[in-house]
């Protein structure tokens, strides 16, 4: 009985073709209940002849496909005109009521098919991008095994180079060791989501927990945001290494952040940094700060002062 619910639903969406024997069973059902409302509503109205049988096509049609609907609308008509449940008789009225029938039915019977076609198309496009999305995910997976894979052979090779230099060897491990954590943090923010704090720390920790002070409520990111904000903070830390505070012995970073309702202000601001005299063409950099956030209604403002960056992202949380 499961089952045959199970199939019903599926006929009537579309999804599976049921035979002519089960179509034409089905259609005369339809012909009967239409009939019997016919024989009832005769009590009332002797000439109502061919309203209940566009119910009747309609089903058909949705159940069966356009001939068999096609078929019941013929039967329907047929019966309209001959079968007599009061003293009525077929005269020219009745004709031309039979043909106002068939125009409705026609009507209904391309509505259906018209719509069971945009269905069709909408599951092929949903499947598609079913299909689509499954695909990149196993791409995004191979990638991270494969940079997984990469950063272990780095970090092998260094320590073996590196073996009796201890010093400047348990320096880089610290790093390289952070790096890892931050790739596989970025990997599961593409699917959940993360906290805002433990992003920052994943992506600013090999630089040194002294280097930065983070400063904000606990806030989770949904994981579009989160992953938009990854690249931004990555951007903004590698930055900060060759050119801002991160590259002087003294610098110093401040991440600060404030949520207004659905609006949050985080500010970057980098002090005691190498002097900077010139600025150079925007480049990759400026072109994710200024796009990255634009799905969520941001901003980005950024002023490069001489011992480093001030940035100020403003923008809007999603729910989770």
């Amino acid at each position: 009985m499961n089952r045959l619910i199970s199939d019903i639903g599926r006929i009537w969406r579309g999804e599976l073709q049921p035979s002519l024997a089960w179509s034409s069973a089905f259609a005369a059902m339809c012909l009967a209940m239409a009939t019997m409302v016919r024989f009832g509503m005769a009590h009332l109205r002797p000439d109502v002849f061919f309203t209940p049988y566009i119910p009747a096509v309609f089903f058909a049609t949705a159940m069966g496909g356009s001939a068999v609907g096609l078929v019941t609308a013929i039967i329907g008509a047929a019966l309209g005109l001959l079968l007599e449940f009061g003293s009525a008789t077929v005269d020219v009225a009745r004709v031309a009521l039979m043909t106002m029938y068939l125009t409705v039915a026609a009507l209904v019977i391309w509505g259906v098919n018209h719509y069971r076609d945009l269905a069709a198309k909408q599951r092929e496009i949903a499947k598609r991008l079913t299909d689509e999305e499954q695909y990149r995910k196993l791409l995004v997976d191979e990638l991270h095994h494969r940079l997984k894979n990469k950063t272990s052979t780095i970090h092998a090779v260094l320590h073996q180079v590196l073996h009796d230099q201890p010093q400047v060897w348990s320096s880089i491990d610290k790093r390289i060791r952070a790096l890892a954590g931050a790739d596989d943090l970025i990997a599961r923010v593409d699917a959940q989501g993360c906290d805002l704090k433990d992003l920052l720390m994943s992506e600013l920790g090999p630089y040194g927990h002294v280097r930065f002070e983070l400063n904000g409520d606990p806030l989770f990111l949904p994981a579009k945001l989160a992953v938009s904000l990854a690249l931004i903070f990555h951007e903004l830390a590698t930055n900060a290494a060759k050119y801002g505070a991160f590259a002087s012995p003294r610098g110093f970073l401040q991440v600060s952040w404030t949520l207004h309702e659905d609006r949050l202000r985080l500010s970057w601001d980098e002090t005691e940094g190498p002097p900077i005299d010139q600025v150079g063409k925007p480049g990759f950099g400026t072109k994710l700060l200024k796009a990255a956030l634009s799905p969520f209604e941001g901003k980005t403002e950024t002023t490069f002062l001489k011992t480093g960056i001030h940035c100020t992202m403003q923008f809007r949380v999603p729910p989770s």
